[in-house]
């Protein structure tokens, strides 16, 4: 699931300037900084001059446009007249990383500062930095920032499958389909029900009982008869060929109540495949899903808030078993069994793996859409909950976790990854107009 982030570099310079002569240098320097910082899916675009002047600028903004950049990234040699950047940007309008660097005659920050006055009164996203070149830090940063800019690449292209329903009495995973299309970019793709379903039992039992052995032999317990595993693979079947055929990002399952235990097996394996799925119908739940999958390239948790453990000043999160393999802590703790309340079908039940932890819920407003971030350390947790149970702690205590997800009248459904993407998840908000509210 790696995702590559196509990145522009620069250098911008002013050549009358001090300073300016070094601007071929500093862009190798550029090249060489991002290179060596070993950051997994970066590819560089490098155009063959400086942008110096008008043409220059206008050359560059074609070139980075032509290989369909994500960001650009600008290092001033020099001060720069504001309008070069300008210019680069009209041909291809992404966000910007504007890196200054130190340098008392060189006049960098100053040429920095103007264009960042320009680009805010314009609306236009950008990164500001002051640092050396072979900063680890300012480099990092510019990374985050770029891979904000991808995800936002991305999402304006993705396409949410919407199979179903959303459950009645649950209005915030309601997608606000017009407004997910301005601020965040996917469209959503609808799905019939019963022609899934038809599609489904067309799925010959024959073709999938190797698979259902194979996955037997995989976990370490199965619970599940016979008879759900075939019929949840033959869901899984339809679901695949509705992914690559719509060419979906994510779908969002209508599965409470009469697919539960039907649906769970597809999630579970598709989100080992990239592609998330969101249980009740949750739209908003399959894109910050397809956020954290993108940002992180593993599959994601998908749940409830539950209950906390005052004890140790933590949060019980869990759905009913539709996570992927790989958030378990090894295969050996999976148990493929029947799923709760309706105690048939099948579901992929085990305690989440440790480690740090984001969460997000999105959830849309009068005017638009709203993200929350949640950021602390899942634990090791037994079984407390029957599905994929994860244990968070945070820093804060558990009560104010509560408190302030109450008085933001945030969603109960929340997205959980390993790592921390909260700054690039800040700089995604920032970049598409959304409102981003943090503990």
């Amino acid at each position: 699931m790696s995702h590559i982030v196509r990145l522009g570099i620069t250098s911008v310079c002013s050549p009358l300037e001090v300073g300016a002569d070094q601007a071929p240098q500093l862009l190798r320097e550029l090249q060489a900084a991002f290179t060596g910082a070993g950051f997994a899916g970066l590819e560089l675009v490098i155009p063959p001059t400086p942008v110096q002047d008008a043409a220059s600028a206008v050359e560059a903004g074609r070139y980075f446009q032509d290989r369909r950049v994500h960001a650009v990234c600008a290092v001033a040699a020099s001060w720069f007249e504001d309008y070069l950047l300008l210019d680069l940007l009209e041909e291809c309008p992404v966000p910007v990383i504007a890196w200054s660097r130190p340098g008392m005659e060189t006049g960098s920050l100053c040429g920095m500062q103007q264009l960042g006055f320009i680009l805010k009164q314009l609306g236009h996203p950008y990164c500001f930095l002051f640092d050396r070149l072979d900063s680890a830090a300012a480099a990092a940063r510019a990374w985050d920032y770029a891979r904000a800019a991808s995800l936002r690449y991305a999402l304006r292209r993705a396409r949410i499958g919407f199979l179903g329903h959303r459950v009645e009495g649950m209005t915030e995973t309601t997608g606000h389909e017009l407004a997910l299309k301005r601020v965040f970019g996917p469209r959503i793709v609808g799905l019939d029900t019963r022609l899934f379903l038809q599609q489904a039992a067309a799925v010959r039992a024959e073709a999938v009982a190797g698979d259902w052995e194979r996955l037997k032999g995989e976990v370490g317990r199965v619970t599940a008869t016979d008879d759900a595993g075939i019929e949840s693979l033959q869901v899984y079947r339809a679901l695949e060929e509705n992914v690559q055929a719509g060419d979906l990002s994510a779908v969002a399952v209508g599965c409470y109540p009469h697919l539960m235990g039907k649906v769970c097996l597809a999630a579970s394996l598709l989100g080992e495949a990239g592609v998330p799925v969101a249980c009740e119908g949750d739209v908003n739940g399959a894109l910050g899903m397809l956020m954290l999958t993108r940002l992180t390239g593993q599959p994601t948790h998908n749940t409830d808030l539950l209950d906390p453990i005052p004890q140790e000043n933590a949060i019980v999160f869990s759905h009913c078993g539709s996570g992927g393999f790989s958030l378990a802590a090894a295969p050996a703790q999976i148990t493929l069994g029947p799923v709760r309340l309706m105690d048939c079908g099948l579901c992929c039940l085990f305690t989440a793996r440790p480690g740090p932890t984001t969460l997000v819920n999105i959830v849309p407003t009068m005017g638009g859409y709203r993200m929350a971030v949640l950021y602390g350390d899942a634990i090791e947790t037994d079984m407390v909950f029957p599905g994929n149970p994860l244990r968070v702690r945070f820093r804060e205590d558990y009560r104010d976790v509560l408190a302030w997800i109450a008085a933001e009248g945030l969603g109960h459904h929340w997205m959980a990854a390993y790592g921390d993407e909260r700054r690039p998840l800040r700089d995604l908000g920032g970049m598409v107009g959304c409102d981003v509210v943090e503990m």
